[in-house]
């Protein structure tokens, strides 16, 4: 398998990991929908700052 191809797969399997916690913390919400700090949490990311944050 050529070396680009395994980063590709690393990287696929590292998203599709992040794609799992978020659905597993948005079954657990009681809310509609998971709040930007709660998605921020669950991706283990630092605060967001500015207009995304504001509007949802």
């Amino acid at each position: 398998m050529p070396r680009e191809s395994v980063v590709q797969d690393r990287e696929a399997l590292a998203e599709i990991e992040l794609y799992g916690e978020l659905i597993i913390a948005a079954s657990a919400e009681p809310e509609e929908r998971l709040s930007a700090d709660r998605i921020d949490e669950v991706l283990g990311t630092g605060r967001r700052s500015g207009p995304e944050r504001e509007g949802g």
